[in-house]
């Protein structure tokens, strides 16, 4: 993922509503949910609402269909991930990195 990509992805996540808004479609999973939907779960003006969804799908972070007379919204998991990956591309001094297997930073010791 490149750096541009990864900036405006956290720059979009960087607001407490959009936040609120993708961790509740994480929360959901992949079959998402209706945008009115989801403004009654956060307490989120529809045109609020409206308006922090376009910055997220700008970030590429979520993804909308239409069923029916609905605009049903899912958070985009391939995104998500490559943010992390990018994230934690050079974790544990290049190794990937697991929640089993923890880093341990090598130990200094005087010279």
């Amino acid at each position: 993922m490149e750096t541009k990509a990864v900036i405006v992805a956290l720059a979009a996540l960087a607001q407490e509503s959009r936040l609120a808004i993708f961790r509740h479609l994480v929360q959901i999973g992949p079959e998402g949910a209706a945008a009115s939907k989801i403004g009654e779960a956060l307490d989120i003006a529809p045109s609020s609402l409206s308006f922090h969804m376009k910055e997220l799908a700008h970030a590429d972070l979520v993804t909308s269909r239409h069923e029916g007379r609905y605009v049903i919204y899912s958070a985009n998991f391939a995104a998500m991930n490559n943010v992390l990956g990018f994230l934690t591309e050079n974790c544990c001094g290049g190794n990937p990195c697991s929640p089993v297997k923890t880093c341990n930073p090598p130990v200094r010791t005087e010279a």
